[in-house]
């Protein structure tokens, strides 16, 4: 397909690897000049220093962005002991810690317990946050005091894969909002050294994984839409629903859909992924058992 054929009504979710050195918004701009006109975005940023499994959103997969994000990550990292930074890794201003300690392996795997389950954890102050309706980067690198409240987040676990004094790598599992600088600020701290992230690889989001990722400088006019996942992927931890081609058209309408249509079905309350007669994602919708109804919340269908 060349480039002036593109119809622009193609959607989907792009699984990308992310190269170091790049920003995600990067990413979304390489992907944008090929498909002008058209809706990017990405799920989940990823730090300069980072690199891995990046989901981009085309078109009316955009709006399936926050489910993304709501999906389980997996990182591997490596994490330099006896040094700190402002920015909490190697990007930042590095500062030797003096005669740091040399912690023991098991002193390690004692201090990442704590870090384990949901948490409080205090993001880095050079972060994607919001503060006062600015990015708490840009306030931080202007020089602004930046004062972060800890989060709750949930961290699945924290596998020590390798130690030689002064780095160690680790594979942590996590939930949305994790930051992964802020463990290795924080097991640097209790083991009296210091730590800032040296490398950081997201290896999966949810079902994106690292192996079947794309290197979004190869991508071309004609490998893209080729390349394109359905948006239904976005949302496979919902229950999901098949409608016909009618409901179709009422959901095109706003229209609430009758529980009552869907005899049999094990789906009691919360939203649900209606799916067309040709598998494609429809809409998202609400069950809401008390008024007997399946309201549309996000309609991704056209007439």
């Amino acid at each position: 397909m060349a480039k002036s054929e593109w119809n622009g009504t193609e959607s989907g979710l792009l699984n990308l690897n992310k190269p170091g050195g790049m920003t995600s918004r990067d990413v979304v701009n390489i992907i944008s000049r090929q498909r002008r006109g058209m809706k990017v975005g990405h799920a989940g940023t990823l730090d300069p220093l980072a690199s891995g499994v990046l989901v981009v959103c085309l078109g009316k997969a955009t709006r399936l962005i926050e489910y993304v994000q709501r999906m389980p990550k997996t990182y591997r990292t490596t994490v330099r002991l006896g040094a700190v930074s402002n920015t909490l890794d190697a990007d930042g201003e590095v500062v030797e810690v003096e005669a740091p300690r040399q912690p023991t392996e098991p002193e390690i795997r004692e201090a990442l317990l704590p870090l384990i389950g949901t948490v409080l954890q205090k993001p880095p102050e050079v972060s994607a946050l919001k503060v006062g309706g600015k990015r708490a980067y840009d306030l931080a690198r202007s020089g602004q005091v930046v004062v972060l409240e800890p989060r709750l987040v949930r961290i699945d676990r924290i596998d020590l894969l390798k130690y030689e004094w002064p780095r160690l790598e680790l594979e942590i599992a996590c939930g949305s909002g994790t930051y992964v600088r802020s463990i290795a600020r924080d097991v640097g701290e209790a083991l009296g050294c210091g730590g800032l992230v040296e490398v950081l690889i997201r290896t999966r989001i949810g079902r994106f994984h690292i192996e079947d990722a794309l290197d979004p400088m190869t991508l071309t006019a004609e490998t893209l839409p080729r390349s394109l996942r359905p948006a239904s992927e976005a949302v496979a931890a919902l229950p999901s629903l098949a409608v016909t081609d009618a409901q179709v058209a009422e959901l095109i309408q706003g229209r609430a859909l009758s529980l009552a249509a869907f005899a049999g079905t094990s789906i009691l309350a919360g939203e649900v992924a209606l799916v067309g007669p040709d598998g494609e994602l429809v809409a998202i919708a609400e069950a809401i058992p008390d008024s007997g109804t399946i309201l549309p919340r996000r309609v991704l269908a056209t007439a």
